[in-house]
């Protein structure tokens, strides 16, 4: 079951590489569903870690991301807020435990079942959302303390550079591969800001405004065991149940549904059985350790496998580069401009979208088209 292929030093070199870019791209995202979740930031990098690297290794689909996500994130808030970080952590184990059931019985077959139009809606979907959520970063503090859209010079300053970035990562293949073109792209406008001295937000920038803390630092150490300190009764089983099938099912869906548009991406194809069981011993692992859990990142996905990241290798790199760039890397990594993630993440948009979803929707029977939209809007609510 845990059998690694055999490895050619191109595709090494390729893993390592898109491994890394996702690396960078993680940090940011998991920062951000942490708040969401009403969780400390150190516990959605950790998720980003554990989640990545156990699902690399145990996993049913190589090359594809894991980590702390928006999905899974939105159904902590009330279980966080109500009970604590504690019942959060027994709400993962547990849904970890009905993942691994649901491998064991082998339901991830059943993703292979969803009809065409279902995919392609999700697809869409998935994609919308990604952008709407960049839309945020062009949001900055005013003096009373609220949220407003970026003006002037700032303005102009951020999308310039998100222009730069979505214009490296679609030339620069044409003139090479040897190098993922959206690593160069983030490696550049981070140069190009700090040589320059441009007035740009940066990902520390981001930190901040999001915890409200100006001393926020992405610094951090590894992860330590400990159990959840909940009693272990009828009354945790009460509380964390609900939640932690909803998670579960969370989870799995969207990594099941993630795992078959790489499929059709590659040509190549996963297992659905295997990727349940790794998801849930993902989960069950995040709650011994002070993480908030996770599943499969189309967005990260899709930067990995735009990269040329195939192997295992790339999610074992980009979750292993996380955490080295927490524990030693941080001042760099703080560095990055946010622009440059959001013009990476607008060019995962791109193509992540199924544009000839709109030439089809003329030919193709009308409940099909309807049941693209319907899935489309669902996802995006």
């Amino acid at each position: 079951m845990f059998e690694f292929p055999s490895f050619s030093r191109q595709s090494v070199k390729n893993d390592i590489l898109s491994g890394l870019t996702v690396a960078l791209a993680l940090i940011p995202e998991a920062v951000a569903f942490a708040f969401v979740a009403g969780v400390d930031p150190m516990v959605g990098l950790y998720a980003a870690f554990i989640v990545g690297l156990v699902t690399a290794i145990l996993g049913g689909r190589p090359g594809m991301i894991s980590g702390a996500t928006g999905a899974m994130a939105v159904v902590m808030v009330s279980l966080v807020a109500d009970h604590g970080i504690q019942y959060l952590f027994a709400a993962i184990m547990l849904a970890g435990v009905f993942q691994i059931l649901a491998g064991v019985f082998k339901l991830g077959k059943f993703i292979r079942m969803v009809p065409h139009p279902v995919m392609i809606g999700f697809v869409n979907g998935l994609a919308i959302v990604i952008f709407l959520a960049q839309l945020g970063q062009f949001k900055v503090t005013n003096a009373a303390g609220q949220l407003e859209w970026m003006q002037g010079t700032q303005l102009y300053i951020m999308l310039g550079l998100v222009a730069l970035t979505m214009a490296i990562i679609y030339f620069l293949p044409k003139l090479t591969k040897a190098v993922p073109s959206s690593l160069v792209a983030i490696l550049t406008v981070t140069a190009l800001v700090h040589v320059v001295g441009l007035d740009s937000r940066t990902v520390i920038d981001f930190v901040r405004s999001m915890s409200g803390n100006p001393n926020a630092t992405l610094a951090g150490s590894l992860p330590t065991f400990a159990l959840p300190e909940v009693g272990f009764n009828l009354e945790t089983l009460r509380i964390i149940l609900p939640y932690s099938l909803i998670l579960a099912a969370v989870g799995l869906i969207e990594s099941l549904l993630t795992l078959t548009v790489i499929d059709e991406m590659t040509g190549t194809r996963g297992h659905g059985n295997r990727e349940c069981m790794g998801q849930g011993v993902a989960n069950i692992t995040c709650s011994v350790f002070g993480a908030m859990g996770g599943c499969a990142m189309i967005g990260q996905s899709m930067i990995n496998i735009n990269s040329g990241g195939r192997g295992r290798l790339s999610g074992i790199t980009g979750a292993v580069g996380l955490m080295l760039f927490v524990l030693f890397g941080a001042p760099l990594i703080e560095m990055i401009p946010v622009a440059a993630l959001v013009g990476v993440m607008f060019m995962v948009v791109i193509g992540t979208f199924e544009w000839a979803s709109f030439k089809m929707m003329r030919k193709v029977p009308k409940h099909d088209f309807f049941t693209i939209i319907l899935v489309t809007c669902v996802t995006i609510a």
